[in-house]
């Protein structure tokens, strides 16, 4: 069974209550997003979804850009309705 997640642990919460203090990973953006971890990367091969960049062999996000992409999409669809 998996931990109890409380707002500290929980990326979701953490992004709503203000930008966390370190880089996401690929399993947080699965998360925050609620969608397999294959997902995200699917959506990194087609440039569609946050901009992430890679250390080493690891993926990163930043959230100010994982924010910023969330708005521009939000934006996006307010101009479609």
């Amino acid at each position: 069974m998996a931990p109890k997640r409380t707002p500290e642990t929980d990326p979701r919460a953490t992004l709503r209550g203000g930008l966390p203090d370190r880089y996401l990973t690929p399993d947080d953006i699965a998360e925050i997003f609620e969608v397999p971890k294959e997902t995200v990367y699917a959506w990194r091969k087609k440039q569609i979804g946050p901009p992430g960049f890679r250390i080493g062999k690891h993926i990163r996000y930043d959230p100010a850009e994982v924010l910023a992409h969330v708005t521009h999409l939000k934006n996006i669809d307010r101009e479609a309705a």
